[in-house]
């Protein structure tokens, strides 16, 4: 069940999301001269007072030809605004605070699109990293391989051995110092021990675990009776007694301890449906990198301070899917830790110093500063994600 909070976030994103996509009114035929949305006498193709078109259509073709012309204009406006978000964000961020509002995708537009696109994106083929494989091998196949790669160590100790040997007769025939080639075969004969009794512990766990596997009943029971032991324990020395603020956390770690996958699917609905938050949370922080020249108080707002970091946002989430479609192709692993430890820091100072008319050393300090506090910022949005995933 949906708590108070999740649903004012659902509203909140909906009403983000309409906003962004719907800027027109309603469709109605309506009586000549005046306009159908707000009754105005009409003078023109449009109406003066809240610009709604003069002539409304009411036929299917008409709203497949808004829909068509939505998604081409869309689509015109952001192949506008993606190549300057990425190359020059800075002189996006700044034509866009001084008004050229119809030339580029809105940053709000541009950060809800973007957040829509990365989570389908990441739901479908799990972010840029190979994580794991998802499967695994059977007690069988992992006796079998670690037998396979003890006896190809032998081998090649055996071998070493064979060679070392013919080197120590050689030195004592030639009367030479043969403590070095001895200590090296006490070495090799060390290395087989060791690999000797790794080889017999894995066969040891790889037995053990298909003779859990045999009887599960039976292993599962005594995990559960030992996990509930556990669990009694930790309750009853941390919670006992404790305040009521303690105690509704008691709850939700008795609910996420007894169904993690639930949590872990609250965690991910409510990071979509509040991934706005982001943006007041970031402000604070964006604002006080500004607070100490009164030049900064006096020509940055606020409004400025917003649409700096939606538009970064934006370029963070799509470079993330980006990375994310490059992950089958080889080399890919590599490419995404490079553009994700160089990629933020070269594109937030290009931002900052084009955004702000910053000297290279000012927007160097405040790149540096703004990274220390988007960590602040990311572990803030976690913790909500968290307490609204322990609340439900």
């Amino acid at each position: 069940m949906e708590t108070g909070i999740e649903a004012v976030g659902e509203a909140v994103s909906g009403g983000l999301m309409a906003r962004a996509v719907e800027p027109e009114a309603g469709e109605h035929h309506g009586g000549a001269g005046t306009c159908l949305n707000c009754g105005a006498a009409l003078a023109g193709e449009f109406c003066h007072r809240c610009g709604q078109k003069a002539h409304v259509h009411r036929t299917l073709s008409a709203f497949g030809h808004d829909l068509l012309h939505g998604v081409l204009h869309f689509e015109g406006k952001i192949w506008r605004t993606l190549p300057m978000l990425a190359w020059h964000p800075g002189r996006l961020t700044r034509r866009y605070i001084e008004g050229e509002r119809a030339t580029f995708v809105s940053p709000l537009a541009l950060f809800l699109f973007s957040v829509f696109l990365m989570f389908a994106i990441v739901n479908a083929m799990g972010g840029p990293f190979h994580v794991g494989s998802g499967s695994h091998s059977s007690p069988a196949e992992d006796r079998a391989k670690a037998e396979r790669e003890y006896r190809e160590d032998m081998a090649n100790a055996q071998e070493e051995l064979r060679t070392l040997d013919a080197e120590l007769q050689g030195a004592r025939a030639a009367g030479e110092p043969t403590t070095g080639v001895e200590q090296e075969i006490a070495g090799v004969r060390l290395e087989m021990k060791l690999a000797r009794e790794a080889f017999d512990m894995q066969t040891r766990l790889a037995n053990e675990e298909e003779a859990r596997e045999r009887s599960p009943s039976a292993s599962r029971t005594a995990a559960k009776d030992s996990e509930a032991a556990d669990a009694n324990e930790i309750v009853s020395v941390d919670f006992t007694n404790a305040p009521r603020p303690i105690a509704w956390f008691e709850e939700g770690y008795k609910k996420a301890k007894e169904n993690p996958k639930l949590l872990i699917y609250k965690l991910q609905s409510n990071a979509y449906k509040f991934s706005w938050a982001l943006i007041p949370i970031s402000l604070p922080f964006v604002w006080v990198l500004f607070l100490h020249r009164r030049r900064y108080r006096r020509e940055y707002k606020a409004y400025d301070h917003v649409v700096f970091i939606t538009y970064s946002i934006a370029f963070m989430s799509l470079g993330f899917v980006a990375l994310t479609l490059l992950r089958p192709l080889p080399g890919s692993q590599a490419i995404a830790g490079f553009a994700i430890l160089l990629g933020p820091p070269i594109h937030i100072y290009r931002q900052l110093r084009g955004a702000y008319a910053l000297s290279r050393f000012s927007a160097a300090w405040r790149t540096m500063t703004l990274l220390f506090f988007s960590c602040i910022t990311s572990m803030i949005f976690m913790t909500l994600l968290l307490a609204l995933g322990l609340l439900g």
